[in-house]
């Protein structure tokens, strides 16, 4: 595993400890690597939905009404 060093503000530095003292996450670290986890996970979603804008709005008018656009977005959100 790679190791790193990083520079917090002490609210940052703060809430990190407090996640760690309730006993959310054993270390700093394993509470960075879930955030980082999370973030990529929320990018690939925006990407999706990114793409799906893009194609829609070089391929026009679709054929799927709102309720099937937001049930396939919830179903992407929802993993």
């Amino acid at each position: 595993m790679n190791r790193q060093s990083i520079s917090l503000t002490k609210p940052n530095d703060e809430w990190l400890k407090a996640q760690v003292k309730s006993e959310e996450y054993s270390s700093k670290s394993e509470l960075v690597n879930d955030l980082i986890r999370q973030a990529r996970k929320q990018q690939i979603q925006v990407d999706w939905i990114r793409a799906k804008l893009s194609r829609s709005e070089a391929g026009g008018f679709t054929d799927e009404s709102k309720e099937q656009i937001l049930k396939q977005s919830k179903s992407l959100l929802n993993g």
